[in-house]
């Protein structure tokens, strides 16, 4: 009796072993196993840095990718060098009426919208005043693109995509809302609401089947990011600036870079993601898992 029901377990043990094996290949990145074919994305901010980094992997992944971003010169230059899978259009996140326009011109020119990368966003001032003397105008500016600007994203393309029942919504946050003292005031306020929006938002979604989620990565010496510590720095060279940036990692031996949140943005839009929604995933290389004690060194207890 045992032999045969080894046998018999031996069988279903090569199968599974087979049909992962099956998986895993599938999930390789080759371009045998593109991993968003047939999908179209919208990415906000897409024109530069993160947004750039992210569409060039979507489509390079299979998918048709629509560029909307403020920047009505560099967009169409980026659109036009990621090839015939991307279009831009013109969107200030501020106005709403411009963000439930680029979700239609996905309808328009794709019948449907598989994912959207809530991705524009600004740093602010460089110089953080202290809280007591914080220009509530500046902080309702950096607030009205990182905030509302996402939630008017979610809220149109929450609209085309839960009657369709599917969906993957994507949210740009950053480390700087997780600690606090990581940036200004009115830039860490905004990132630290970003998570709570996407679990928010995740508790009706995922009655539908449409996904939300966030990343927050490290700093990365992105064009805004650049340009946000020369100000600190001026006058140093921006190859020092970048030095600098990178400089702020705890992961030896590596750095974070555009593509490090292109590939999590990827993972998190595919299939592969299916059963992840109300998440915030984190790509520091461990920066805000741990504070190292500052003891003392031997000398300065002598």
């Amino acid at each position: 009796m045992l032999r045969p029901l080894a046998r018999q377990f031996k069988f279903v043990s090569n199968d599974l072993v087979s049909k992962q094996l099956r998986f895993y290949s599938a999930a390789d990145g080759s371009a045998s196993a593109r991993r968003l074919e047939g999908k179209v994305a919208l990415i906000t901010g897409g024109a530069s840095g993160l947004g750039k980094a992210t569409a060039h992997e979507f489509i390079k992944n299979g998918a048709q990718v629509i560029i909307a971003d403020i920047d009505s010169q560099l967009g169409p230059q980026v659109a036009n060098d990621l090839g015939p899978a991307a279009q831009f259009v013109q969107c200030d996140v501020t106005i709403e009426n411009n963000i439930a326009e680029a979700v239609q011109l996905a309808m328009a020119s794709h019948g449907k919208l598989d994912i959207m990368f809530n991705n524009a966003g600004i740093a602010g001032q460089a110089y953080p005043p202290s809280i007591s003397d914080l220009d509530l105008d500046e902080f309702d500016r950096v607030m009205r693109i990182n905030v509302r600007g996402m939630v008017a994203g979610i809220k149109h393309a929450a609209r085309v995509m839960v009657p369709l029942g599917s969906g993957s919504i994507l949210c740009t946050s950053s480390i700087s809302g997780l600690m606090g003292g990581l940036g200004p005031h009115p830039y860490t306020i905004s990132k630290f609401t970003i998570p709570g929006i996407v679990k928010s938002v995740a508790s009706e979604l995922c009655r539908s089947g449409v996904r939300i989620n966030s990343i927050s990565p490290a700093p990365i010496p992105t064009p805004m990011v650049i340009n946000q510590i020369a100000q600190i720095f001026q006058g140093v060279p921006k190859e020092k600036v970048i030095e600098i940036i990178n400089g702020f990692g705890e992961l030896k031996g590596t750095k974070c870079e555009e593509i490090d949140v292109a590939k999590a943005a990827l993972y998190l839009a595919s299939d592969e993601a299916k059963y992840v929604t109300g998440h915030n995933l984190v790509v520091d290389g461990g920066f805000t898992s741990f504070k190292n004690l500052a003891f003392p060194s031997p000398g300065q207890l002598a």
